[in-house]
């Protein structure tokens, strides 16, 4: 019987290839899950955002108007102007002031929202409210864990319903009128805000639930420009 020949393997070059591989594969992986920022006024248009008030003979347009990069919200009525995509983790950066020559007044930024959406929908919010700027919320039994430093509660607000909150660390906000620089980090439960360069917010315990992005109107006219969000 003849003998067999011997293949000649390159063990080195077998080897090689899914290490190559694999290094292709976790690098695809990783920008999979943390991508570039994404301007949500990319097209200076409010194509793709919705909005939802408390008084619905009241249009889009009547509240919301971007022009040249800035969206100005005029306060009323209350409202959300909310867009996709639905996310858990993210980097999200805002800036925002109350217009010139006008008192400065309420507002925020949501996040996590879930369906159905109302005017106070039950998301995670960050308040914008003068004063206040930095303080962490979960509107409508949004869960916020309540064993931590400067907890607080509200129960059945008239629109909120069950609130669970932590108050802001200090300040930063900027005079009335001048542009203040928001930056939102969520990964899992925990959530760190920083307005102005200064950390004035770390909250734990935040409900883990995929959702979309929103602005608040409620009282004062306010406007927001520079709108980036980054998927984590």
């Amino acid at each position: 019987m003849p003998k067999r020949k011997l293949m000649n393997i390159n063990w080195t070059r077998i080897w090689t290839v899914p290490a190559c591989s694999l290094v292709l594969l976790l690098t695809s992986c990783s920008s999979l899950r943390e991508q570039g920022p994404v301007d949500l006024f990319g097209d200076d248009s409010l194509a793709g955002w919705k909005a939802v008030l408390t008084d619905p003979g009241v249009n889009m347009g009547q509240v919301w108007s971007l022009e040249g990069g800035v969206l100005t919200c005029q306060g009323t009525p209350i409202g959300v102007l909310f867009k996709g995509p639905e996310v858990t983790d993210f980097r999200l950066s805002v800036d925002y002031r109350w217009a010139p020559g006008t008192t400065p007044g309420n507002s925020g930024i949501f996040s996590r929202i879930t369906e159905p959406v109302t005017p106070l929908p039950k998301a995670v919010e960050v308040q914008l409210a003068n004063g206040n700027a930095g303080d962490v919320l979960g509107l409508q039994g949004r869960k916020v864990e309540a064993d931590q430093p400067r907890h607080f509660e509200v129960k059945g607000h008239k629109l909120a319903g069950d609130i669970s909150g932590v108050r802001k660390l200090q300040g930063a906000e900027a005079p009335a009128g001048e542009w203040n620089h928001v930056e939102i980090e969520a990964r899992g439960p925990r959530y760190t805000v920083t307005i102005n360069g200064q950390v004035v917010n770390e909250v734990n315990g935040v409900e883990e639930v995929r959702g979309a992005i929103g602005l608040q109107s409620e009282g004062g006219v306010i406007q927001f420009r520079r709108v980036f969000l980054t998927r984590l």
